[in-house]
C-alpha cells in the first residue's frame, strides 16, 4: 500500500483521532479477567488491539460487538469476563506486531495452570522479551524463548503457582511493570514494582477503575493478591500519540487552528506537548473529564506560530515519549535550531530500529541528522524535499513522513503503509481530508 502527501499552507477544523492504543490493550485485558460483563466504547480497532481482544475471547472471554468501524473492526463491545478464571487456549495465540500485547499478556499467562504459546509477525518476533521473562521467572514461572534471536518470541509459558516478589525494573519500562503488576494479580501475597523513572501508568488507573486495591508510593507500585476485578463500563480517550502527528503539522504552519477533542491528558503521556510548547508550539488544553472518569480527557486546539526552534528532550520525558519521538524529529527538522534526542537508546528496539529509520528518511528530506547509539540531533532550518521513502513496516515511521512530506517541496510518496492500521486506523482518510 502506498500513500503519499504534499505541501500545504494551513490546517483547519476538527478531527477526531481514534482511542488510545495503550488503554484498549488493558480495557481488553483486564475486562476479559473480571467479574461481570464490562461495555467498552471507542476501543481502538487497530490490528494490535484486536488481537489482544481476540487472544482473551480465546482465554474464554465472551465478546458481543455493539458498534464496529466498517473494514477495521469493533469499537464498541460488551466483554464478559472469566472472573480470574482463563481457560486454556486450543492454539497459540497470534500477538501480530503488538509488544505491549505480548509483554502483558505474558504476565497473565504465566500464572494460569495451563501451558500455552504466544507468537507474532517478523518484527515482533525480532524484539526483547527477557526483560519480561526475568521477573517473571523470579516470581516462579518458566517460560522458554524460542525464537530466532536469543530472548526473544514465540514464547512457551508453562504456567503453574507464583508468588510475589518485590521487582526494581532495571529499565523505565510500563510494559514490564504491567507484566509484573497483572501475575501479581494472581499471587497470594503483596507484588511490588520500583521504578527508575515514572512510567505510563494506564495500569495502575485501570486497576483503580475495576476496583482492584494498587499502592503507589512515589516510584513503587504494589499489588496485594490473589485479586478479583470488577466489571465497570470504561469509554477509552483518543490516542494521544495519534493526535501528535496532527500537533506538529498544525504547530509547523502559521495561520493553522486545528481542533483534537476527546483526547487523554494522562499525566504520564503528555510531555510530548510539553516538548512542542518548549519548542514554541501554540497548544491550549481544555479537561473535559469528570473526576471518576478513570483516564482524565479534553480538547486540545493548536495554532500554527510564527518558527518554531529546537529543543533538548529531557531525561525524565524520554520514557513518556518514546512513541512520539519520530514525529518529534520532523518537528526538529521543520524547526530552527537543533533537536537534541539522547538517552533514548530503546528506539533500537521498537517495531524497527527507530534511530536508523527516523535519521535515514530525514536525510532523503534533506535535513542533517547527527546519529549516536542513543539518539540524534536534528538540524533544523532545511528547506525538506519530497523523496520516495519507506516505512520499514512500522506505522510511526509511516505517519511521521506523511507529515513531514506536507511541509516539503513536491510529493513525498511513503511505501509499505498498510503497517498503519497498527495504531490508526482511518489514518489515509484522515490525511487525505488535511490535504483537500
Amino acid at each position: 500500500m502506498v500513500l503519499q502527501s504534499h505541501y500545504i499552507d494551513r490546517l483547519e477544523g476538527t478531527l477526531i483521532v481514534p482511542g488510545d492504543k495503550s488503554i484498549s490493550h488493558r480495557a481488553a485485558i483486564l475486562g476479559g479477567l473480571a467479574q461481570g460483563t464490562t461495555q467498552v466504547s471507542n476501543f481502538l480497532c487497530s490490528e494490535d488491539c484486536l488481537n489482544t481482544l481476540k487472544a482473551m475471547e480465546q482465554l474464554g472471554a465472551k465478546v458481543d460487538v455493539l458498534e464496529s468501524r466498517d473494514g477495521y473492526g469493533p469499537t464498541k463491545f460488551n466483554i464478559s469476563g472469566v472472573s480470574m478464571h482463563p481457560t486454556a487456549p486450543t492454539k497459540p495465540i497470534d500477538c501480530g506486531n503488538s509488544g505491549t500485547g505480548m509483554r502483558l499478556m505474558a504476565g497473565m499467562l504465566a500464572a494460569c495452570p495451563f501451558d500455552s504459546e504466544m507468537f507474532g509477525d517478523e518484527s515482533l518476533c525480532s524484539r526483547p522479551m527477557g526483560r519480561i521473562m526475568e521477573p517473571l521467572a523470579a516470581m516462579g514461572a518458566k517460560i522458554d524463548a524460542k525464537g530466532a534471536k536469543a530472548g526473544c518470541a514465540p514464547l512457551y509459558i508453562h504456567g503453574g503457582s507464583i508468588h510475589p516478589i518485590d521487582y526494581i525494573l532495571p529499565m523505565a519500562s510500563a510494559q514490564v511493570k504491567s507484566a509484573v503488576l497483572l501475575a501479581g494479580m494472581f499471587a497470594q501475597g503483596t507484588t511490588s514494582v520500583t521504578q527508575p523513572a515514572i512510567t505510563r501508568d494506564h495500569t495502575e488507573r485501570l486497576f483503580k477503575h475495576f476496583q482492584i486495591p494498587c499502592q503507589v508510593n512515589g516510584l513503587k507500585v504494589s499489588i496485594d493478591g490473589p485479586v478479583l476485578p470488577l466489571a465497570r463500563n470504561l469509554a477509552i480517550p483518543a490516542d494521544i500519540s495519534s493526535a501528535a502527528f496532527w500537533l506538529v503539522a498544525a504547530a509547523t504552519r502559521p495561520g493553522s487552528v486545528l481542533t483534537l477533542p476527546l483526547v487523554g491528558l494522562n499525566d504520564t503521556r503528555c510531555a510530548v506537548i510539553q516538548a512542542l510548547q518548549r519548542m514554541g508550539a501554540d497548544i491550549s488544553i481544555e479537561t473535559t473529564s469528570g473526576e471518576d472518569e478513570g483516564e482524565p480527557y479534553g480538547t486540545i486546539t493548536v495554532r500554527g506560530s510564527a518558527q518554531l526552534h529546537g529543543t533538548e528532550l529531557l531525561v525524565e520525558e524520554i520514557p513518556n515519549l518514546i512513541d512520539e519521538i519520530p514525529i518529534l524529529a520532523v518537528a526538529g527538522a521543520l524547526a530552527q535550531g537543533e533537536m537534541v534526542i539522547r538517552n533514548a537508546k530503546e528506539l533500537r528496539v521498537k517495531e524497527t530500529d527507530r534511530i536508523d529509520t527516523t535519521a535515514r528518511n530525514l536525510r532523503l528530506m534533506g535535513a542533517e541528522v547527527e546519529e549516536f547509539e542513543d539518539g540524534m540531533i536534528v538540524c533544523g532550518g532545511a528547506q525538506l524535499k519530497g523523496a520516495e521513502l519507506q516505512s520499514y513496516g512500522d506505522h510511526r515511521i509511516a505517519m511521521s513522513f506523511l507529515v513531514a512530506g506536507m511541509s516539503a517541496e513536491g510529493t513525498t510518496t511513503l511505501h509499505n503503509t498498510a503497517c498503519i492500521n497498527t495504531s490508526y486506523p482511518g489514518f489515509s482518510q484522515d490525511l487525505a481530508q488535511m490535504l483537500r
